[in-house]
């Protein structure tokens, strides 16, 4: 099963008041596990940043303005992420600010039923607890040192592995681990095994028969 962990950068919140992308990040998953392929790009919003954007993710106007506009990157993102489940935390943020600028180059739009939302899992599985990236990286111990600022790229990753311990996933792979090394362990134990150095010696065996012999009616043979 292939499954794509997305997520953005943008310079403000709301793509109604004239907020864009900034960059975006997607790491492809198969069978919840990242494969190595990855989407990553920063993107010219042709506009200013404001300054508690440029708090959150430290990406300047100046910056980007030597990187390509969304719509030279679209038509890789589309290719890269396919019909592909989308993995988001906070996911009607991400796809409002995606389908904005879909919209603006007449490309559809992505339904807000195709994603997975890591934010709603988490809520559900820890109700009343923090259910930010942070918040979730320390309680599954996932390393998030890196993390100084909001970075696309690196919570893409960060945001995978926080999704396979919301869903069990780690559990599931040790436990089909051990489902594989106890069949092999039990294969093992079938193989055929070495003959035993106190077995008797063919002289030693008619000896025994001669004896039996003597023995009148022997309760074994009744």
């Amino acid at each position: 099963m292939r499954e794509i962990v997305l997520d953005t950068e943008t310079t403000g919140l709301d793509p109604a008041a004239g907020h864009r992308i900034v960059e975006i990040a997607a790491v492809e998953l198969v069978n919840h596990l990242p494969t190595g392929r990855e989407f990553h790009a920063y993107v010219n919003p042709r506009r200013d940043m404001p300054d508690e954007a440029y708090a959150v993710h430290g990406l300047s106007a100046q910056f980007l303005s030597g990187h390509s506009e969304f719509r030279a990157i679209a038509a890789g993102l589309v290719e890269f992420i396919e019909d592909s489940p989308l993995i988001i935390h906070n996911a009607e943020f991400d796809l409002k600010f995606l389908n904005a600028e879909f919209a603006r180059i007449d490309r559809p739009a992505i339904a807000l039923t195709r994603a997975i939302d890591t934010l709603l899992l988490a809520r559900r599985k820890f109700p009343g607890a923090q259910a930010g990236l942070d918040a979730l990286c320390r309680r599954f111990d996932i390393d998030n040192s890196a993390r100084e600022k909001h970075s696309a790229k690196l919570d893409t990753r960060l945001l995978a592995a926080v999704y396979l311990e919301l869903i069990g996933g780690r559990q599931a792979a040790l436990g089909f681990l051990a489902v594989t090394a106890t069949s092999a362990s039990a294969t093992a134990n079938l193989a055929p095994r070495p003959p035993r150095a106190h077995l008797p010696t063919a002289a030693e065996l008619a000896a025994h028969d001669a004896f039996i012999a003597t023995l009148k009616s022997p309760i074994w043979r009744l």
